[in-house]
Formats: C-alpha cells, structure tokens, sequence
C-alpha cells in the first residue's frame, strides 16, 4: 500500500509536471528540524537544506508563527503602498551590509536579473551593457541567467544566448582586466561558485576586482544567492573570505543578489545596492507583483531575530569547521574515493575521485548522482553539482551530533565502496 502511494504520486508528476527536473525516486511527507520523512516512513538526515534553503531546516515554529500572525493581518497588497514589515526587513540588511538600499523580488534568478537591469541602467548613456562573469559560475535559469552563467550544459537549446554577457576563469585577476571591453559596465561573480563546485574567491581576487572596477569605472556586483545569508559563517561569504586580511574591513560589492536562505522555505529574493547607485532604478523602472510582501517579509524578518538569538552564524562556522574536519579524515582514509573537500561554514563540497572503482548505479548516471542515491539509501540527502561533487547545504542550527551523523553515514557508504 505504501508503494502504491510513492508510485500514485510519481504517476501524476509522470502525467501533469512538466519533466524539467530529473528527480530522486523519494516522495516526501513532512519534516522536522535537519529530518525530512518519506511517504514509506523513512528517516532523513538532511544535509541539502532544499539546496541551502532552508536555513532553520523543517517545520521551525517561529517561522510557522510568523505565517500565522502575519496572514491575520494582510498577507499582500502591493507595491504601489507602504507597510511596515518592507520597511524594517531593508532596515536590517542594510545594516548588516553597508549604506544603500534594497528591491525585494521572489527568487534568485529575479534578484540577478534586477543586477542585470542595473548594470544597464548604469552604464547605458556611455553606451555600455556587457556584463563579465565567470567560467562554471551559476545565475539562474531564466534567458539571460543562463547567458550569464558560465556553464555550457545549460545553454544547449536555448540559443542564441542574451547578448552581453562573456565568461572569464574564476579567480583569474589579470584573465578579467584582459576581457573587459569599451561595452563593459559591471563584473559579477559568486563569493562562493555553488553549483560550479564549492569554490571560495580568494581574498586576492576580491579585493583586485573592487580596484580593478574602481579604475574602469565598472560595477562590481556578487551573486550571494547560494553562499549568502550566514551560510559560510557571516552574512555574506565576502565578509567570511576576507576577515583579518588588510583591506577587508573596507570591501564593498556595488550590488548583492540574495534568495534561498533569505525566506527559509518561503519564496523571496532581493538585491541590495550601494549607496552612490541606489536610485538608479527609478519610479517606473522596476517592478514585481508578489516582491516584498507583508507575509514575506515577517518571514524573513523572523529567520534573522532566530539567527541571531540562537547565535546561528557562530553556529555554522564552528559546526561547519568540524564537519569539513570530519570529510577531510575520510578524503585521507578512501583516497579511492574522496579527492578533496573545500568550502566554508555550512557550504561544503565533496569532490569525489575522478574514477571510483566498483561505484554502485547506473553507468550512465555520473559518479556524484550514484553516490547521492548510495546515501539516499543509507538515510543521508545531498545535492550533486556537476559529475563530481556532493554539496552539503545543511540548516544553520544543524547540531555537531547531526553533524557526527552525518559523517558516520558518509563513512559507512564510502568505505563500502
């Protein structure tokens, strides 16, 4: 019976979903805390966080409480009037980035779209629009995110690609200063590349891109979409990149995407800008329905007073630092199986060995989706990125006893391989 009730379920995505997804055979029925449960019962250690979303994990009561007060009151009017919780919701990132202001929108892709437009808007009386990003970056899946990303895969189909945008290698200064054109207005690159693999910018390149953009004249903006909101141990993977290196302390991107984490679950996105171009985009010049709802934002409003009473960012750099202690043992006891592990806070990546003898699954599935059913199997959910690598995206109260699961699952799935 409780078969038929999985397969029920896969048989109206089968007949109803549009296919753009290749999913995991689990069907999900709730959840609590770091656990999620499936419709025969099973028990999962959740270590995707809904691919670093959910950053109070499952079912939190605050954020319940905040749905439930708040849809009391007014869940949505629109753009057009004022409320309250907008207000303070820019207030608080604000202060916790520097001076300017934010637009509210309701995913990633949207919040770098709106750096797109202000890249535009900013350099268009000069006749500039291109926007110079990275090889293996990430930035969204609508047109012109999957012009700016810097992944071939993603293309395929949909040319031709949004004009202005031209990929450079990730941590490559003197490769960006050699590829910026009389069209370049902006750089944009991710604190951390999420989805090309776990890799941190080094304090090097961050802090030559800002002098770089200051000498052009460029506006240097960051997709904190994946690695932002505390994930890496402080609110933006900069400020974590850059702690106690000379010059950090004045290091300011000219715009920030933010999502994911921002509403634990609940869709919302934002872009904050600094303060010299925060009215570039003027009455008229962008806009959204749903963007920056009552209901979202005392949402999101809730998640920062959580993170901040719980002390969640202290959280997730001590408990991040002992779970990359925990896979870097196990990258030395199965060389055959782990190359390496890198990443900050609760944003880890595991890259896997370039051919792992006797890899359970289907030959024609790459190595990081056959490992990631491995431990669906053992009762662990991750998140592949390309071939090689398992992202671990954890919720930032993730316990060190979570932790030490974890591990030991990883273990037991690995060394049996």
């Amino acid at each position: 019976m409780v078969r038929n009730q999985f397969e029920t379920i896969r048989e109206l995505f089968s007949r109803h979903v549009v296919p753009s997804y290749g999913r995991f055979d689990i069907a999900f029925s709730h959840g609590a805390g770091s656990h999620l449960f499936d419709v025969n019962g099973k028990r999962y250690l959740d270590l995707g966080g809904g691919i670093a979303v959910c950053a109070l994990g499952h079912a939190h009561p605050a954020i319940t409480e905040a749905l439930v007060e708040q849809s009391r009151k007014v869940i949505h009017t629109s753009n057009f009037y004022y409320h309250e919780p907008q207000g303070r919701l820019a207030q608080a990132l604000v202060n916790l980035l520097g001076p300017g202001k934010v637009f509210f929108c309701n995913s990633g892709a949207e919040a770098n779209e709106g750096l797109f437009k202000l890249a535009r808007k900013f350099g268009h009386d000069e006749g500039r629009f291109e926007v110079l990003t990275t090889l293996n970056s990430f930035h969204g899946r609508t047109l012109a995110g999957i012009a700016a990303t810097g992944q071939e895969k993603i293309k395929k189909g949909f040319e031709p690609m949004v004009p202005g945008f031209r990929h450079v290698p990730y941590n490559d200064l003197e490769a960006m200063r050699h590829a910026i054109s009389p069209a370049t207005a902006a750089i944009l690159i991710e604190g951390i590349q999420g989805e090309g693999g776990v890799t941190p910018a080094t304090p090097e390149y961050l802090l030559g891109l800002r002098r770089l953009c200051d000498e052009k004249k460029l506006l240097l903006l960051m997709d904190g979409v994946q690695c932002g909101h505390f994930r890496s141990g402080r609110f933006q993977s900069f400020q974590r990149i850059l702690e106690r290196v000379p010059g950090g302390d004045e290091f300011l991107p000219d715009g920030i995407s933010m999502a994911k984490s921002l509403g634990g679950g609940f869709p919302m996105g934002a872009f904050w800008v600094r303060a010299p171009y925060a009215d570039l985009l003027g009455a008229g010049t962008h806009g959204t329905t749903y963007g920056g709802s009552p209901l979202a934002c005392a949402v999101a409003l809730k998640i920062l007073e959580v993170v901040r009473e719980e002390k969640l960012e202290t959280n997730a750099r001590e408990v991040g630092e002992f779970l990359k202690a925990g896979l870097l043992e196990l990258a030395r006891k199965y060389p055959k199986a782990v190359q390496s592990v890198r990443g900050l806070g609760l944003m880890l990546g595991v890259e896997l060995a370039p051919q792992i003898p006797n890899l359970p699954g289907d030959p024609n599935k790459t190595q990081s989706v056959r490992l990631a059913n491995l431990l669906h199997a053992a009762g662990l959910l991750t998140i592949p990125a390309g071939g090689q690598i398992i992202r671990l995206l954890p919720a930032l109260n993730l316990s060190r006893g979570e932790a030490e699961e974890g591990l030991g699952i990883i273990e037991s799935v690995i060394s049996g391989i």
